[in-house]
């Protein structure tokens, strides 16, 4: 029987693709909310519209109908005059043919206190029952349900006729039914008007959504592209809104590309370093030497210094990727010299500067350089450390901080060696060669620098740690 061998590459590869992909909490669709609230205010302003539009239309036509009325009121008003008997009569013929047809739905009646109703031939049998509750040279128009089925809207006027001390009340009705058709016509019309525009305008949001987050799509298939490895930033052309995300991106890609490439070297760095005492040890062993342990408690100790070493440049590259990093230079520096003080009592430590001075580092790894720094001063130095914070405060970006002591000092041409990993230019004095290489490579993690010179002062060493300030400070 055949066995089928899966290469662990492959193995990994199906393992990612059987296992479900976790989703990310969401607060929802930024098209569909988009969507909403355009749907939204397109209702609020069409429904307004459509109200003030209705009421204007109906308006309108309502007065117009009401004034083709008044022609006929004024019109009756001028004609009429008063008989032998009293009694109101026209002196020529109302212009419309309606009011001579039965139930044509345009009807006027003239009434007068102690006098029968004078009504016009179209209302046949019925009477206009008039409101009559006022006495006034102006028209007044109102709506009746007196004819059952039939709506009028009736327009009167108080009128005294020359010769006669009676207040007659003159009457024009007409039939609601042409207004409600023309109303509901004009309606009917806007209704539908407002329906297409209303739905022309969402389409017209929806479109505009779809095209407007097309970008943000482009963006997305462009990091679907570089996890599956067929690119490597997102490089084609953004509108202005959303290129400062694309380049924000393309940063976080080149920044979290330099790290790994930072831990490769660093573990590459950690490999080599060990690699060389555990072939002495090994060769030790193998050869059975009569030196065997003093061997490997040798080649232990600069394993231990190495793993050391990389452990506290490991520590800073973690904590620096936060990005928040804020520690107090005065506080960790007073903390430190706290400690040293305990270690070496016989020496004076001064300090001067800028106490309030903080800078982008974390505040265990300043008390790590620092330490480093003051532990040196004070271990090679006389019987003097002086620390001076913020030594060039007009810098707005960098924190001076030097740190000097009155000892022999060293030769220029060791300066530089002095920041290689085990280098110790007193080898009578306990330590482990790691501190300066140490305090290098963290400051230059969080983009500063160490430099050694002579101190002016006191004639010593003069270490100049160069750290970016923090926001503010």
């Amino acid at each position: 029987m055949e066995h089928s061998v899966i290469a662990p590459g492959e193995a990994t590869a199906a393992a990612q693709k059987e296992a479900p992909r976790a989703t990310a909490p969401h607060t929802g669709s930024l098209s569909r909310r988009m969507l909403l609230i355009a749907v939204a205010w397109i209702s609020v302003l069409l429904l307004g519209g459509g109200l003030a539009l209705d009421r204007t239309m109906t308006g309108l036509v309502t007065r117009n109908f009401d004034d083709q009325l008044g022609y006929m009121l004024t019109a009756m008003v001028g004609s009429a005059e008063l008989g032998p008997d009293g009694e109101v009569f026209f002196n020529r013929a109302l212009g419309d043919q309606r009011f001579l047809e039965p139930n044509s739905g345009l009807y006027w009646q003239i009434s007068g206190k102690g006098h029968e109703d004078f009504p016009s031939r179209s209302l046949w049998d019925r009477t206009l029952k008039l409101k009559g509750d006022h006495f006034d040279g102006n028209p007044h128009v109102y709506d009746s349900e007196q004819f059952g089925d039939e709506r009028l809207r009736i327009i009167e006027r108080s009128v005294i006729l020359p010769g006669s001390p009676i207040k007659w009340q003159f009457a024009v009705a007409a039939s609601r039914s042409d207004l409600d058709a023309q109303i509901r016509r004009i309606r009917a019309i806007l209704i539908w008007s407002f329906v297409v525009l209303a739905l022309g305008l969402i389409a017209m949001a929806a479109m505009q959504t779809y095209y407007g987050l097309g970008p943000l799509r482009r963006v997305r298939r462009a990091i679907a592209d570089m996890r599956e490895g067929q690119a490597r930033r997102v490089d084609e052309p953004l509108p202005l809104e959303v290129q400062p995300l694309v380049e924000e991106i393309n940063l976080l890609l080149e920044h979290s590309e330099r790290q790994a490439e930072e831990a490769r070297t660093h573990a590459g760095n950690l490999a080599h370093a060990l690699k060389t005492p555990l072939t002495v040890v090994m060769n030790a062993a193998t050869a059975k030497a009569d030196d065997l342990s003093d061997t490997v408690i040798r080649e232990a100790a600069v394993m231990r210094r190495q793993v050391d070493h990389h452990l506290a440049r490991a520590r800073a590259v973690g904590r620096r990727a936060t990005g928040l990093a804020r520690a107090s230079v005065g506080e960790s520096a007073e903390a430190v010299e706290r400690a040293v003080v305990r270690l070496y009592p016989n020496v004076r430590f001064d300090m001067d500067g800028n106490r309030e001075a903080s800078v982008a580092i974390e505040r265990q790894d300043l008390d790590e350089i620092l330490g480093n720094l003051i532990e040196n001063a004070a271990k090679y130095g006389g019987d003097s450390v002086f620390v001076t914070i913020d030594a060039v405060p007009d810098d707005p970006k960098t924190c001076e901080i030097w740190i000097e002591d009155d000892g022999m000092g060293i030769p220029a041409e060791a300066k530089d060696k002095l920041f290689a990993r085990g280098a110790r230019l007193d080898t009578g004095k306990p330590g482990t060669g790691l501190g300066l290489a140490i305090v290098r490579d963290v400051a230059e993690l969080y983009g500063g620098s160490i430099t050694l010179g002579e101190s002016e002062d006191l004639g010593g060493l003069l270490a100049v740690l160069r750290l970016p300030r923090a926001a503010g400070k």
